[in-house]
């Protein structure tokens, strides 16, 4: 994609400006390395454009690839000129919640989506003990309501099936509803009175539920789009 302008913006249009290619770079600065997990943060890219994207991505010196250890793949690790788009990431993402927000749809509101940005919201360290079972009720969804984060040491991940372990908080609503709380658009204690949350469990870890699960780095951003 050749603009054929000396602007800069043209110039980094051309190497941001492909679909996917910013949502790549998004899932590398919040620590995605290999294929498999930028996939996860992506939903549904096809595995060859998201080889293409990559590949174009460290011709233009944005990303290194450097193979896994004793394993097949590679991983995806930014360079200082993608590092640098932390910033443009992040007022990207403060314009979106004034000036887009009003373009999200019911169904963008994914569970697995969701649940994968929740887990790497856990902060293990404030959670006591080895191991943290935290259980997700979506009352909004006919498949797959009960989601699991298991926390073990300083690893989490998402099960889909009953671990099998005692639940240390229990989360029921809908999945907009724990969306809109993890983004900072309501807290819990609104979304308990109002009825669209019920969150039981270990007072403790209820009390201070934003210790332990962080909430959206745009949490504390201005909510309000700006008029003339």
């Amino acid at each position: 994609m050749q603009y054929g302008q000396f602007c800069p913006i043209a110039k980094a249009t051309e190497i941001l400006g492909e679909r996917w290619t910013i949502l790549i770079i998004r899932e590398l600065l919040m620590g995605a390395r290999r294929f498999n997990e930028l996939q996860r943060g992506l939903g549904d890219i096809s595995p060859s454009l998201l080889t293409a994207r990559l590949k174009s991505l460290e011709e233009q010196a944005m990303i290194t690839r450097r193979r896994i250890p004793g394993q097949k793949g590679y991983e995806y690790h930014p360079t200082p000129a993608c590092e640098a788009l932390m910033p443009v990431l992040f007022n990207l993402g403060e314009w979106g919640i004034c000036w887009a927000k009003h373009t999200i749809l019911d169904q963008d509101f994914d569970a697995e989506f969701l649940l994968f940005y929740l887990e790497r919201s856990i902060d293990p360290s404030k959670l006591p003990g080895q191991v943290a079972v935290l259980k997700f009720r979506f009352a909004d969804l006919v498949e797959q309501q009960d989601w699991w984060l298991v926390v073990r040491g300083d690893r989490t991940e998402v099960c889909l099936k009953d671990p099998g372990m005692d639940v240390d908080v229990f989360f029921n609503c809908t999945v907009r509803t724990m969306a809109d709380v993890w983004m900072g658009d309501r807290t819990y204690r609104e979304a308990m009175r109002a009825g669209d949350m019920d969150m039981q469990g270990d007072p403790a870890l209820t009390r201070n539920v934003t210790q332990w699960l962080r909430p959206s780095i745009f949490a504390e951003s201005p909510r309000e789009a700006q008029t003339a």
